[in-house]
């Protein structure tokens, strides 16, 4: 993935696992990393913290896009 964008924050590993299945849902390619907000974020526990949902930069406008369907209507399926 070059020209990676960042698309999203949120709070846990766990929300990031469930806003990247949305998108690769839809064929958008992304991963999860630390912010550098989670700097010492549970005294070291790989897991803690906030999260970026990071795309490739020609897939940035759609991601924003599906994650707005999706939180004005979660039953919207693609």
């Amino acid at each position: 993935m070059d020209d990676l964008v960042v698309v999203e924050t949120v709070p846990t590993a766990m929300e990031a696992g469930l806003v990247c299945g949305i998108l690769r849902n839809v064929g958008i390619r992304c991963l999860d990393r630390p912010t550098n907000f989670s700097a010492a974020a549970n005294d070291g526990w790989p897991s803690g913290g906030w999260r970026e949902i990071v795309v490739n930069g020609e897939d940035a406008d759609e991601a924003r896009k599906v994650l707005t369907e999706q939180r004005a209507d979660p039953r919207t399926r693609n």
